[in-house]
């Protein structure tokens, strides 16, 4: 099926995804910009799992000071290359990212960077709260699991849901990101201030 310039241009305005992707993802959809979308977005996705492990050596360093000037975070976030880093949607993530962190007040950026000594210590508080609830080591083995991964969602930054959408997590915002711009982006760290806070 032969699309329209003026569809493909549509497309594109709204995926970010190059012409030759929008032309494609048209004709294999029937002219459907929806479906469209949605096919970019799931191919985008796929290709962005294969970028997760190249090398993020450029980036920006973005603030964000809430409403009431009581409350500042500061955050890294990398990519592969400076034309990402300027782009005022790269800038909007990690906007997005540091209303987060404002807002849930995370720990870590992933279970990876947190201590063991601190995992083995949370493990060993919820094994003594369901002995204490009178389970059996079966039963515990079976919950704490569950225990350990919503413990990982209050205080890792990746794995919180979006104050925005809490259909998406940051990890899956970051995700969304790597589609788009065809590189991997990380967050390397971040420093969250409160006035009269730790």
């Amino acid at each position: 099926m032969a699309v329209s310039s003026e569809l493909i241009k549509d497309l594109r305005e709204r995926t970010g995804a190059g012409m030759m992707d929008c032309k494609k993802a048209l004709e294999e959809n029937g002219g459907d910009i929806e479906k469209s979308v949605t096919y970019l977005r799931e191919k985008g996705l796929a290709k962005a799992a294969k970028r997760a492990g190249r090398e993020t050596g450029e980036g920006k360093v973005i603030s964000y000071i809430h409403g009431n000037g009581k409350t500042g975070v500061i955050l890294e976030l990398n990519c592969e290359t400076d034309f990402v880093a300027n782009n005022a949607d790269f800038e909007a993530i990690g906007k997005e990212i540091a209303l987060q962190i404002t807002a849930m007040s995370p720990l870590y950026v992933s279970e990876e960077s947190i201590p063991q000594a601190e995992i083995d210590n949370e493990m060993s508080i919820q094994k003594a709260l369901l002995e204490k609830e009178g389970k059996k080591p079966d039963q515990i083995e079976k919950i704490l699991p569950g225990k350990m991964k919503k413990y990982f969602e209050e205080i890792c930054l990746l794995h919180q849901k979006s104050i925005r959408d809490n259909t998406k997590t940051i990890d899956d915002i970051l995700k969304e990101g790597i589609a788009k711009f065809g590189e991997n982006i990380t967050i390397r760290r971040f420093a969250r201030y409160q006035v009269g806070g730790q």
